[in-house]
């Protein structure tokens, strides 16, 4: 997933964003609490916000995002959150210079996804 998001961010003239592994076990923090908790929405009943987590975790930004996703397929995921103008303006976001993707197997049903991005 991290490609297809350098990938689009190329394809429109944006600089790739640097993997942040605090933030990869954040979302994939997310990503599982959603899949747990059985719920879809940005604010956890358990964790608060990613916001909240990042700054609990001592994550320093200036500005940051997340982008949730839930499809048959990592690249689906991709795809919905591209179609979708407002998750595309994270994915395309030019303040943002880091992301953390994390990513649930939940098969045979695919795939659920958190993206936290941020930027100093």
């Amino acid at each position: 997933m991290l490609n297809a998001v350098n990938q689009a961010r190329a394809d429109n003239g944006l600089p790739p964003l640097k993997l942040n592994l605090t933030l990869t076990a954040l979302a994939r923090q997310k990503a599982q609490d959603m899949v747990t908790n059985n719920y879809f929405a940005h604010t956890s009943p358990t964790l608060g916000t990613a916001f909240d987590m990042m700054k609990k975790a001592g994550v320093h930004f200036t500005t940051a995002g997340e982008n949730l996703g839930e499809a048959n397929s990592v690249y689906s995921v991709h795809l919905r959150l591209l179609a979708s103008p407002t998750h595309r303006m994270n994915l395309l976001n030019s303040t943002y210079t880091e992301v953390g993707i994390g990513v649930i197997d939940m098969s045979p049903s695919g795939a659920m996804v958190a993206q936290f991005f941020i930027g100093n």
